[in-house]
């Protein structure tokens, strides 16, 4: 499942708690299966109708305006050439421009970045001879893939540190058991999009390899950091042996993902994408969306972090002046263009309240779901793309501050 649907679309980490019913719903004597989705279509509903909202979503928008994001496709590939026949032909030309853009020998495309990482680290697993890998309990692999990496690919996840943070080079150089590869999710998303500091990284890296590991990159995100590690992508890149990248998160593709490294591996990567079922007949649509992302919202990212830091701030600014006694936005000034916010209520009446916004006065500033985190306290997470720019840190405040009045009538 893609972050953007676990998440964005109704992750069952809100949508599988109860939530209160209304008393037409009462009176229909709806099952709580029926009443999350009936709340999820509302959201859905509301978001998609609204005038105002920080981001717009591919993945909620009409297949007619999806579409249309291969407008203008002749400028970025030769349409006259053929459809791509496994992997071929257009595809070969998105993985020399990723490879070119982190600084690596070679790229593989792969339908999903599921695929991509396991092929990566059983690949490194047959040249370190050991398949242990070293990871956070927060990342991708481990909440959200089933134990993929152990039921498919025979690799042992064994974590570092437990904390909601980014590993740091004492733990990985105190780490009690060898392990063949270490595995840094960055930004590290569900600890609030998180990334360590240059200096941070690097050290990471180096103790990494003073144990004779090898670094691989989750940078299903990594488009969007440059901007906090104050360095260029392939800077960035270089620091690992190994970079998967996505296409859909960041850049709005249609889906896909690439793995970025060393010649010799990626020719080995192919050969396990075929054998995982990666090596799709025709899969031109896809990339060429992915083409269209690095050409069109690639140089933007940097614009919507900046700009995500004003929204952060104004947040914090309008729960503060509408009297709210508790709320926290992480990190404080977001790492990336996302980031979490913190509200001392439970998961109905902040859901109720979003809804309501959106529905009532045509502005949507809170379109994913909450997710409770203990008694009377609930996240969500905030998404700043090019649909915020057009907010003022005054049009944030009164958002905010009109979202906490409506909590306030649902809470009672």
């Amino acid at each position: 499942m893609s972050d953007e649907e676990a998440r964005g679309t109704g992750r069952t980490t809100d949508e599988g708690r109860p939530e209160q019913a209304t008393d037409g719903e009462r009176a229909e004597q709806l099952t709580e299966e029926e009443r999350l989705l009936r709340r999820r279509a509302r959201r859905v509903s509301a978001y998609r109708n609204a005038e105002r909202t920080l981001a717009r979503l591919g993945l909620f928008a009409p297949l007619r305006e999806r579409l249309a994001l291969l407008d203008g496709a002749d400028t970025l590939y030769d349409l006259d050439e053929p459809g791509d026949l496994y992997g071929n032909g257009v595809v070969a030309a998105l993985e020399e421009k990723v490879a070119g853009l982190l600084g690596k020998e070679a790229a593989a495309f792969f339908p999903t970045g599921t695929m991509a990482q396991q092929v990566a680290l059983r690949c490194w697993a047959g040249r370190t001879g050991n398949p242990t890998v070293a990871l956070h309990p927060l990342a991708h692999p481990e909440v959200h893939e089933r134990d993929a990496f152990r039921e498919v690919s025979g690799l042992r996840p064994v974590h570092v540190t437990g904390e909601p943070r980014q590993p740091t080079a004492e733990e990985i150089r105190g780490f009690e058991e060898p392990f063949g590869a270490l595995m840094l999710e960055l930004p590290l998303r569900d600890a609030g999009f998180v990334l360590p500091t240059w200096e941070e990284l690097t050290e990471v890296v180096a103790a990494a390899r003073e144990r004779d590991a090898v670094v691989h990159f989750d940078g299903a995100r990594l488009w969007e950091t440059t901007v906090h590690f104050g360095r260029p992508l392939a800077e960035i890149a270089d620091l690992a042996d190994s970079v998967y990248v996505s296409f859909y998160k960041s850049l709005q593709g249609f889906g896909g993902a690439a793995l970025a490294g060393p010649t010799s591996l990626i020719e080995e990567a192919r050969t396990w994408r075929h054998r995982y079922g990666g090596a799709v007949f025709q899969q031109f649509p896809t990339v060429l969306s992915a083409l269209a992302g690095l050409e069109h919202e690639l140089p933007r990212l940097p614009e919507y972090v900046h700009h995500a830091r004003v929204v952060a701030a104004a947040l914090r600014e309008g729960f503060a002046l509408a009297g709210l006694p508790w709320a926290r936005v992480h990190p404080e000034v977001p790492h990336t263009f996302d980031f979490q916010v913190w509200l001392p209520y439970g998961v109905d009446e902040l859901s109720e309240a979003a809804i309501r916004q959106s529905e009532e006065t045509g502005t949507a500033l809170f379109i994913n779901p909450w997710d409770a985190k203990g008694p009377g306290l609930s996240l969500t997470e905030v998404y700043v793309r090019a649909a915020a720019l057009e907010w003022t840190a005054a049009d944030v405040r009164a958002a905010a501050a009109d979202f906490v009045t409506r909590l306030r009538e649902v809470a009672g």
